[in-house]
């Protein structure tokens, strides 16, 4: 009998047998038939088998963003940067999940970012033209510095 063969008594998604390269192929096939919930539970077990690769990161971050978990989805994206730092898409995407989170202002930092990274990007161009001018904190009161007024 061939080595490399599974027994025969052995099925294709056996959770016992599965690499983290099995999981994460499992895991793009559910995003790209959208079923992001699943594929990111998929993802989560490609991830602890093999830590800190940048394509299962990426591919579990995206299932996170999709399902409506965009706090998870700005952590898992800062793990990727912490494995490539150059990273435009993980900027990209931070900056998406900070925006869902209603955090502009830093969402626009790393929006700025991937654009200075890639900046031929026009995904990445007009995520950060939408999101518009940035605030002006002189406009804002609750926006004033720390300094206490002085007293007359």
């Amino acid at each position: 009998m061939d080595e490399d063969r599974a027994a025969p008594d052995a099925q294709p998604g056996d959770a016992d047998h599965e690499t983290a390269y099995d999981l994460l192929q499992r895991g793009q096939a559910l995003l790209e038939r959208r079923h992001f919930a699943q594929a990111a539970i998929v993802l989560e077990r490609a991830d602890r088998q093999e830590q800190a690769k940048g394509s299962i990161l990426e591919a579990l971050g995206r299932a996170y963003f999709n399902s409506g978990q965009p706090e998870r989805a700005r952590a898992t994206f800062e793990a990727l940067l912490d494995v490539d730092p150059s990273s435009h898409y993980a900027h990209y995407a931070i900056g998406q999940s900070l925006k869902r989170l209603g955090r502009a202002e830093r969402a626009r930092t790393h929006l700025r970012l991937a654009v200075a990274l890639s900046p031929t990007n026009r995904v990445y161009a007009g995520a950060l033209a939408r999101l518009g001018p940035a605030a002006d904190p002189a406009a804002d009161p609750a926006a004033e510095s720390d300094t206490t007024p002085s007293e007359d």
